[in-house]
């Protein structure tokens, strides 16, 4: 993955973001931005004067969806390196040939997290899927639809919002009822607890990692600029001034969130989670539930930037994440 120089970055950002405020067509490019970053286009005009910017970045840290797209920086070119080091297939479960959708159709961003949640679940029960890749500036891709947000999964023409419903509901679809649900009511509350923990605690812990500084913030603004749907023009102001605005939009999620130390919480959160295992291989036990499933669809994205290195380094996360990768294995996307 290509760095950008450390003594060219800071100058070259802090030009980047004051050209993307001052410009000419500055409200185009704030409206770029946003959209870039967080999947929604602000209407009306106006200037982008540093009050309004303070304004700005104030809503977006109130809104769930600077959790989601925030994270959409992360870089997923760590899926191709997990790809690579994954080994053979161990575990997947894929449902009996007669309940596999006939057309399954994903409408993502590459490296929202949520979007790979439900990825991880289809990779792992090997259900094929299609990927439509929205543009985040226009949603054109989108536009047939009334849900304005991604992920939209289609399955045989019905069309699934929001990915813990997508999970549910196309889980009652695919799986045999003695396997989707769990054995116990014990084992119910229990994965239903871890993954709501998944998206209200892990998510906002890995925005401020993966932008700690200017280099990580480039680092994964690498993959969107260069797997997204934008123009030239775009690329570059989303590259540039996005890493520079969620540099200091992480900042802000420090304080919200009560964040000293970045890379304390990504530790702190990891072993929650591997304490959380009680000594089993996988929360489900012998095999991933769909908590086991979010939280490595969460991770996969950071896995093989810089915070994820460190992440398995300093913590006891390695093991898992190893026999999670071997579980849900190579993707069952269907490639175009």
């Amino acid at each position: 993955m290509r760095r950008a120089s450390s003594t060219l970055a800071p100058s070259f950002l802090s030009r980047a973001l004051a050209s993307s405020a001052t410009a000419s067509g500055h409200g185009h490019r704030h409206r770029l931005l946003q959209a870039a970053l967080y999947g929604s286009a602000t209407g009306g005009g106006g200037g982008y004067s540093r009050r309004a910017g303070r304004r700005w970045f104030s809503r977006l840290l109130d809104s769930p969806r600077a959790a989601s797209l925030g994270i959409a920086g992360a870089v997923f070119a760590a899926s191709a390196a997990s790809a690579a080091l994954s080994g053979e297939v161990l575990a997947k479960e894929p449902p009996s040939p007669e309940v596999v959708p006939k057309e399954v159709v994903l409408y993502q961003y590459e490296a929202c997290p949520f979007c790979n949640k439900v990825k991880a679940f289809l990779d792992y029960y090997d259900i094929p899927y299609k990927v439509v890749e929205v543009n985040p500036i226009s949603k054109k891709e989108i536009k047939w639809s009334d849900y304005k947000k991604v992920p939209i999964l289609m399955v045989d023409g019905e069309q699934l919002v929001n990915s813990s419903d997508i999970i549910d509901k196309l889980g009652r679809k695919i799986l045999p009822e003695r396997s989707a649900k769990p054995a116990t009511e014990d084992a119910d509350d229990e994965e239903r607890k871890w993954r709501r923990w998944v998206d209200n605690h892990l998510v906002h812990v890995l925005s401020p990692n993966i932008y700690r500084n200017t280099s990580e913030a480039l680092e994964s603004f690498d993959y969107i600029t260069s797997n997204g749907n934008f123009s030239f023009t775009e690329k570059i102001t989303v590259k540039y001034a996005g890493a520079a605005a969620m540099y200091f939009v992480s900042k802000n999620l420090k304080k919200k969130y009560n964040i000293t130390d970045e890379r304390a919480a990504l530790y702190d959160s990891v072993e929650t989670w591997v304490d959380a295992l009680n000594g089993r291989e996988f929360l489900g036990g012998s095999k991933p539930n769909l908590a086991d499933l979010a939280v490595f669809g969460v991770l996969r994205p950071i896995r093989y930037l810089r915070s994820g290195k460190d992440m398995v380094e300093h913590t006891r996360i390695g093991e898992w994440y190893s026999r999670m990768e071997s579980s849900v294995g190579e993707s069952s996307r269907i490639k175009a």
